[in-house]
């Protein structure tokens, strides 16, 4: 697939509206991602207009706490300036897709080991949804950005989105205003190990 040589984190959008089709054949590629036991474990909130605005207005209340007040995440506070970028970027998405786990515990919440495999393979489940998102987006000539600063506004956000479960982060989405180049990556020798 040329799309997994081609796709690239968009931080800069055109004003122009997503459609609902294109919006739904993006969100139906993740439907159909392979997840452990067909749990399905993903649930996707889209906000475009108003209730993104009113959405991101909440995630900054959230960003500014934890800068200000009490740091629920205080060891990745050097995080926080990216995540400020990274709310500028969302406000100028057309569309942002928040993606939920509804099977999921909150993360500040201590969970056995058992627990923790399971949101383990949920998290791979995830990931895979949101990666055929990606893919999708791309065929279709948009651009996206794969969020996972959302967790810095994490109480605020999951309060007002009225959610059970954990919330796994979001999707930026919007025809590119950029082309950026490919990002370095490491050779595959670095990274594979054959025992055959």
């Amino acid at each position: 697939m040329e799309e997994i040589y081609t796709r690239r984190s968009i931080r800069k959008y055109k004003q122009e509206p997503v459609s609902v089709d294109i919006l739904e054949q993006i969100l139906d590629a993740g439907r159909v991602a392979p997840s452990g036991k067909n749990k399905q474990p993903w649930r996707f909130l889209v906000y475009g207009g108003e209730g993104k605005e009113q959405l991101l207005a909440v995630m900054q209340k959230g960003l500014e706490r934890e800068q200000k007040k009490e740091a629920m995440l205080p060891a990745s506070g050097y995080g926080l300036p990216d995540a400020f970028h990274t709310l500028k970027i969302m406000k100028k998405a057309p569309v942002v897709i928040m993606v939920v786990n509804p099977y999921g515990k909150n993360p500040f919440s201590n969970i056995t080991a058992d627990e923790r495999f399971t949101e383990i393979i949920d998290s791979l489940s995830v990931g895979a949804s949101i990666q055929n998102m990606l893919l999708k987006a791309q065929a279709l000539g948009l651009g996206t950005l794969w969020v996972g600063n959302t967790c810095f506004a994490y109480a605020e956000l999951i309060e007002y989105m009225e959610i059970e479960g954990q919330l796994m982060g979001a999707v930026a989405l919007g025809y590119a205003d950029e082309k950026p180049g490919a990002r370095p990556r490491k050779e595959l020798a670095e990274l594979v190990a054959y025992y055959l």
